[in-house]
Parts: C-alpha cells; sequence; structure tokens
C-alpha cells in the first residue's frame, strides 16, 4: 500500500473499542486580510468555518479533526467497532469516509505517534514539508494603475517572506471575468514580475489561472513572465487533451521548464490518465474530497506516472496542518498549500514555518490541540453531539 503500521497498531484490529459519541461543531477561523477574487469568483473574504468533529470511543480515547458528517450520518456510525471504521490496509472509507481525519487522529493517539509516522511506517520525529503562500489573489482591482496593482501584491508577497514562506501563488487570469482580456494580461504579467523581484531568485513561483486562459493566452503569459521563471501553471484552461499536450509541445520548444498542475474541484474523469502521458505533470485533488485515505492511493499512482501530487485544500484551514502528512507515504510530494489564518479553539503551535518548510510535530496524531470551552460552545451553538 506504500504506507504500514507496526504491531503496535493492532488496536485498529480489535473489535472491542467502539465509537461510544460523536460531537460536532464549526469553528471560525480569521485570515490576515480579505482574500480578493480569482479568474471565476468574487472575493473569497477574510473568515474560514472549520468543521470539527470529535470522536470518543468506549475505551475513553478521543479523535478529532476535520468532518463535513451529518447529525444523521453521525447516529448511524455510533457504537459500530473501530475496526470497522478504520483499518491499517485502507484507512477510513465507505459512511465512515466523513469522519476520516478523527479516525486518523484518533490512530495516531491510540498509538502515540504522528499520523505522518502511521502513515510513513516511521516514529515518533518531526516531518518538514515544502510549503507555498496561496495568499495572493485579485486584491488590486480596485486600483487602476498597473504599476500600482502590482506595488500591491509584491508587498502581500513580501509579507508572506516574512512570514517564512519561499515559495508562493499568484492568481492570474484577470482578463478572464474582472477586466477587459488585453489590460487584464498586461496586469497579471506586470504583477509576476513585480512579486519575482520581490521574494527574489531563490523563491518558487507559480501561477493559477483558475481556467481563465485559453490555449493562446497561456502560451503568451508564459512567455511574457519567462523571465520569472514560473515552476508552474495551474489551471490555464479547462481541461483538454488536445490543447494540453499543444501546450507541453509548446514549452519544450521554447525550453521552458514550467510544468502543468490541475485536478482540484471538478477535475475532468481523464485527469489521472492525462497524467500517465505527460499532460498533467501536478495532480492536485482536494485533500477533503476524495480525502485524506484517498489520496494515499492517488498519491502512489501519481509516483507511478512521475507526477507530482499537491493536494488542494485552500479555504479549509485544517488542511495547513493535516496535508502535510500525506508526504511521508507520496515520495513526489509537492507542496502544502498554506492558507494562512488563524482559528480560535484550535491550537496549531506544535507546527513551524520556517524557510519555505512547515515543520510537523512528533506529537501523536494531528499534533493539534482543541480548546474545550471553544468546542463546547460550537457543538451547542448549531452542531450536535450524539452518542
Amino acid at each position: 500500500m506504500g504506507y504500514s503500521f507496526a504491531n503496535s497498531y493492532a488496536w485498529c484490529m480489535d473489535n472491542t473499542p467502539r465509537i461510544r459519541r460523536i460531537e460536532w461543531g464549526r469553528l471560525e477561523a480569521t485570515r490576515p486580510r480579505a482574500a480578493g477574487s480569482n479568474a471565476r469568483l468574487g472575493p473569497h473574504g477574510q473568515s474560514i468555518g472549520v468543521p470539527i468533529a470529535r470522536i470518543t470511543d468506549s475505551a475513553g480515547a478521543f479523535g478529532f479533526g476535520w468532518s463535513r458528517v451529518s447529525q444523521g450520518a453521525a447516529q448511524a456510525l455510533v457504537d459500530r467497532p473501530i475496526a470497522e471504521a478504520f483499518s491499517a490496509d485502507r484507512g477510513a472509507t465507505g459512511p465512515f469516509s466523513g469522519i476520516e481525519y478523527p479516525l486518523w487522529d484518533l490512530a495516531g493517539r491510540r498509538a502515540g505517534l504522528p499520523v505522518h509516522a502511521l502513515v510513513g511506517g516511521g516514529t515518533a520525529t518531526t516531518l518538514d514539508v515544502p510549503c507555498y503562500d496561496t495568499s495572493l489573489y485579485f486584491d488590486d482591482l480596485h486600483i487602476a494603475s498597473d504599476p500600482a496593482a502590482a506595488q500591491l501584491l509584491a508587498e502581500e508577497a513580501s509579507q508572506g517572506r516574512q512570514r517564512g514562506h519561499r515559495a508562493f501563488k499568484i492568481k492570474v487570469g484577470r482578463g478572464a471575468r474582472h477586466l477587459p482580456p488585453e489590460a487584464g494580461l498586461r496586469r497579471d504579467v506586470e504583477i509576476v514580475r513585480a512579486v519575482r523581484r520581490a521574494v527574489g531568485r531563490d523563491a518558487v513561483l507559480l501561477a493559477d489561472a483558475n481556467n481563465g486562459f485559453n490555449l493562446n493566452l497561456t502560451k503568451r503569459f508564459l512567455a511574457e513572465t519567462a523571465e520569472a521563471h514560473l515552476h508552474w501553471m495551474e489551471e490555464p484552461f479547462h481541461e483538454d487533451p488536445v490543447l494540453l499536450e499543444d501546450l507541453q509541445g509548446w514549452l519544450r520548444a521554447q525550453g521552458l521548464e514550467t510544468v502543468i498542475a490541475d485536478g482540484e474541484g471538478a477535475a475532468a474523469p481523464g485527469l489521472m490518465d492525462w497524467a500517465r502521458r505527460g499532460l498533467i505533470n501536478v495532480v492536485q485533488y482536494d485533500v477533503f474530497s476524495p480525502g485524506f485515505s484517498r489520496w494515499l492511493e492517488i498519491g502512489r499512482a501519481c509516483d507511478a506516472a512521475g507526477a507530482q501530487s499537491a493536494p488542494h485544500h485552500y479555504g479549509g484551514l485544517y488542511g495547513n496542518y493535516a496535508c502535510g502528512h500525506l508526504a511521508a507515504g507520496i515520495p513526489g510530494f509537492a507542496f502544502v498549500e498554506w492558507d494562512e489564518a488563524d482559528a480560535p479553539g484550535l491550537d496549531a503551535s506544535a507546527y513551524r514555518l520556517t524557510e519555505g518548510q512547515v515543520r510537523l510535530p512528533a506529537a501523536p496524531g494531528f499534533g493539534l490541540g482543541l480548546d474545550e470551552e471553544v468546542f463546547a460552545q460550537a457543538v451547542r451553538d448549531g452542531g450536535f453531539t450524539v452518542s
């Protein structure tokens, strides 16, 4: 399977522990600044809802994590054996996939190991994983001047560098909806160049058009930003194998090392086949759907195809911390997407961001803490408890 569990995790196969209680509530997180638009959507705002479920088993052990499980679905899982919910071979699947993050956390806590050690068959040590700042949205649409708009985004990138980032994803495609096509492309190019100057030649730059380009616009954008040395071009246009093959051939002819990333959201069914054909170089299915357990299988398929894995999770916060644990079981894991925010009640102080790496803690489970008072209030305010 590409990940293993030692005999010390044999509790998973014991029918004695059962799910006794599931609590669910939504924490509220706040970004350092409001996130603007992208090529498709309007402003993303400053607030993030973080749905959290906590499960307690019949032995009194607990685990918690991101979950959108409904009260009815949760009630149906109560008193089911942990061995039925989670196993060494498959993680959490079927009806239990809705509480897979709490189950992975519970597994780590019961074993006394971080989830990345469970995934990679390792020990209770820290793990450093590359990450990127995903906060450079269209925060400039109110600005008439291209140089002033570029300066704003350059300042935002500099703030990310001060927080420890060394890789930055820049949203582009302003001409798809928000600006006239020519004006939008001109501003996209100027912003990429300004961000490169701001963060230095050692930083990794990524561009994401959210399908806001067509093939010809993609080529023009990449040609005009060639000196910025973009590492990847994400979602340049709606997935089309004919156009992707054309773009890959053009990149080789131009001598550009930019790779193509795709797969978040409602990705085309043929995406993995296109990865095997070399039309997609980085696969980005979301880490919440299809989920953590499924991503271990996807990651192995990407490794076999020679493609990298970079799970998407923007707007989920919890993915900042959980996503990197996959890296222990996926050699081709590229980056954690980092959506900076603070959620009162969720203690992520064991995680460290420095020099472009997020350090995953050696603490059991996902290494996160949950404030009892804050979570209890979230459960009362629109959440539920089933037992």
